[in-house]
């Protein structure tokens, strides 16, 4: 929400704010200056060599001259190893207890001095210096992590350090968490450290909201995903390698994490793009699966001022015969900006006014900023102070900085009492009528005239009763706080599951919900950053996501909004939003001829409704994404590696969207297969590239021969949708029924579909037999053969 530009750009600082952002800034340094000593001289440390190893179920321990490492496989294939004692738990990120080692792996000699651990999915070994290699069961080396080097304070506290990593020449990086010039990780230097980036972004501005220390790397070697359970302010460089020419040397792509403190340990887990996805899901947790009315268009705007107006909008869409699900309520409806309250005079009657969108089945969800106005006589700033709640500096001084309603202190989301406490307080948002949240400025945000604006780094947490500081606090304030919310919600309804999306988070946030692109700019970059940030996030375990439908700020033309608005309608979260200044994101207002092509975008959308509700179900039973890159199914293929203007919706539907003004036309790259271009019919076979038309009426959507995809019929019912399969080939889909927004498990079916005598042939598969159909369903493609 940072397009409030109008207060982060230099409009704040010549205001009453802008001087207590002035001041604000001054005490950060302040605090900073008493609560942080200097590091002072530093001692380098390597771990020197090999002098001893001890054997534990699933690795051991190798002991070096200066240091020692701890490799264990867990059953499920995942390796971990950590340096100097650092162990699995504390973790931020894991969800529950680690996985258990695998009783078959075992520490065993290697050649020339060192160690290596042998389980079915993958080989540890460990060189007699410390380097570790990550090898497939055949022996293909997967990255090669060399050893590590720390900066240690000659007098007592946090070591930095540096570990420098190998991959095969032909690697291509993804992830680290929401990056806007991806979702392929071009040569440079990536910040960990959650950022607000003082204004909207695109392709070129880095970091954003959410970082995360994860990386899926895709070769010809494999596929893995390694990750460093670190939460400290720390910088990637990547390098992409080289492959020698005739008899020359391959050059190898590199990483290089640095951390300015904090245990070094990393996760890996390797094998196909869907298995290493399952295998993160199983570390760090199923992703929260959204009500279904949350897979629905959506509305949103800073701004809407009023009851009035949030009314005339939904009406808007009524009367036009626009479907909408939910309606977004953001800073404006409260009190003086004030978080739990409710402007009385612009909101007289919120919970009625929800009753009745209700009805016409719209549900309201709010906008929550962890930021509470520092004056005594508010309810939530005496309620958290009564509970101790707030971040404290070193002195035991509440900490302060400069948000939307002045003044402002910050929970501390660490400790479990003050996440109870938080919780808690969203009982007043479900009496006001709201079905869902959305939480704002979590990085957290504190308005500064320079350096970072957040919290001084010496600002004390209680970190699940360790202790320490923002340094360690920072990039998973976001994380700790939709917890607070999630269980919050949970427990005060908990026959329904919650919806909340957060702008800020990191590993493992999936658990508690998704996220959304903050405050992408208005432009055709602006559009190219959408898709990256979503694809990129998926990669990383967040699968529900999506971004500001015509960019946060600015007014987009009438062809872009129309551009944006038919690629949202394919992600998970489809949400169009627009900053105070930025003028209207209805559809009506770019004209009548937008006004057509967004209801044939939004009808296609309510169509596919039950195929995201079964994506969904399969994002938190597999953690696979909803929306993939193409390589997906096919991460072998060079050329789909490098492929970023398209994606997989599923696994039954390829999306083009247009990224560029005035194109009519696009090329498309197509992964192996037959695919039918669902508006026309026409049959293409894959793997190549292909030209297809893309009118501004469409985007090119792609079905997969084969596919079974369950969509909503002209009853409202739900059907099948099936698209022929090639001649001599299967083909089949996966189905989830909605069973409605409670915790009932639904029953996964599974269909194939076969080619006979000129029919396609459909059967349910039940138990070790097959069955008819349990939906009616109708199939297309026939007619459109290559």
């Amino acid at each position: 929400m940072d397009g409030r530009g109008l207060v982060r750009s230099v409009k704040i600082f010549g205001t009453v704010q802008g001087l207590r952002a002035a001041r604000s800034a001054w005490r950060q340094r302040r605090t900073d200056a008493r609560g942080l000593p200097a590091r002072g001289a530093e001692r380098a440390r390597v771990p020197g060599p090999v002098s001893g190893a001890e054997s534990l179920p699933g690795g051991g321990v190798i002991r070096f001259a200066r240091s020692e490492l701890r490799i264990r496989v867990a059953a499920g294939g995942a390796v971990f190893w950590g340096w100097d004692g650092a162990e699995p738990e504390p973790s931020y990120a894991l969800d529950g207890a680690p996985p258990e080692p695998d009783p078959r792996a075992a520490l065993e000699p290697d050649k020339d001095g060192g160690w290596r651990v042998v389980s079915e999915r993958v080989t540890v070994e460990v060189s007699r210096h410390g380097a570790v290699e990550i090898r497939t069961p055949g022996g293909v080396v997967l990255r090669r992590d060399l050893p590590p080097r720390w900066w240690e304070p000659v007098q007592g506290g946090p070591a930095r350090w540096v570990q420098r990593t190998e991959v095969p020449a032909d690697a291509r990086f993804f992830g680290l968490g929401g990056r806007a010039g991806g979702p392929r990780l071009r040569d440079g230097t990536y910040r960990l450290w959650n950022t607000d980036p003082r204004g909207s972004f695109g392709p070129d501005d880095d970091p954003l909201y959410i970082t995360m220390p994860v990386q899926l790397v895709v070769a010809d070697a494999g596929t893995h995903l390694a990750f460093h359970d670190n939460s400290w302010e720390g910088r990637v460089t990547l390098r992409e390698g080289e492959e020698g020419a005739g008899s020359g040397h391959d050059r190898p792509g590199t990483s290089e994490v640095r951390m300015d403190g904090g245990p070094l340990r990393c996760w890996v887990v390797v094998g196909t793009p869907a298995r290493v996805l399952t295998g993160w899901t199983q570390l760090t947790g199923a992703p929260a699966l959204p009500p279904s009315w949350a897979l629905g268009p959506q509305h949103a705007r800073w701004g809407f001022g009023s009851e009035r107006e949030v009314r005339r909008i939904a009406a808007g869409y009524r009367a036009r015969d626009l479907p909408l699900s939910a309606v977004h309520l953001d800073i404006d409806h409260y009190d003086a900006h004030q978080v739990f309250t409710v402007d009385r005079e612009r909101f007289p009657d919120l919970p009625a006014m929800a009753r009745d969108l209700r009805e016409d089945g719209v549900r309201l969800v709010s906008i929550v900023d962890p930021a509470v106005k520092a004056e005594p006589g508010k309810a939530v700033y005496d309620s958290g102070k009564s509970a101790g709640a707030f971040v404290r500096d070193a002195r035991g001084a509440e900490v302060r900085g400069v948000v939307w309603p002045g003044d402002c202190v910050y929970p501390d989301f660490t400790d479990p009492a003050v996440r109870r406490w938080w919780g808690g307080l969203y009982e007043e948002r479900l009496a006001q009528g709201f079905s869902g949240v959305w939480h704002d400025m979590n990085e957290p945000v504190s308005f500064m005239p320079f350096g970072d604006m957040t919290l001084p780094r010496s600002a004390r947490h209680v970190l699940e009763g360790r202790g320490g500081d923002h340094r360690e606090a920072h990039n998973v304030y976001g994380l700790a706080m939709a917890r607070a919310g999630y269980e919050g919600l949970r427990q005060l309804r908990p026959d329904e599951r919650p919806f909340l999306f957060s702008r800020s988070g990191w590993a493992g946030m999936q658990r508690y919900g998704g996220t959304w692109s903050g405050d992408v700019s208005t432009g055709w970059p602006g559009l190219r950053a959408s898709l990256s940030l979503v694809l990129g996030l998926g990669l990383c375990g967040v699968p529900y996501s999506g971004p500001d439908v015509g960019g946060f700020d600015g007014s987009p033309s009438p062809e872009l909004y129309l551009r944006w608005f038919q690629l949202g309608a394919q992600l998970p979260l489809f949400r169009t939003h627009a900053a105070i200044d930025a003028g209207r994101r209805e559809p009506w207002e770019f004209g009548p001829q937008v006004l057509a092509y967004a209801r044939a975008a939004l009808a296609e959308r309510e169509r596919l409704r039950p195929y995201f509700v079964t994506l969904a179900h399969l994002a938190r039973r597999t953690g696979a994404p909803y929306a993939r890159p193409l390589w997906w199914a096919s991460p072998e293929d060079r050329v789909l590696r490098d492929c970023e203007d398209a994606f997989l919706l599923g696994d039954a539907l390829l999306v083009a969207p247009v990224l560029e003004r005035g194109t009519d036309r696009r090329a498309v790259r197509l992964p192996r297969g037959r695919w039918y271009d669902t508006a026309t019919g026409r049959a293409y076979e894959g793997p190549g590239q292909v030209l297809v038309d893309a009118p501004l009426s469409r985007i090119p959507v792609l079905a997969r021969g084969g596919a079974v995809i369950p969509v909503r019929g002209v009853d409202g019912g739900m059907e099948l949708e099936v698209w022929a399969p090639a001649e001599g080939r299967k083909g089949g889909g996966l189905v989830v029924p909605d069973l409605g927004d409670g915790w009932e498990q639904a029953e996964l079916e599974r269909y194939t579909t076969r080619l006979v005598d000129g029919r396609v042939v459909v059967k349910q598969i039940k138990g070790d037999g097959t069955a008819p159909p349990r939906w009616r369903g109708r199939v297309r493609g026939l007619g459109g053969q290559p």
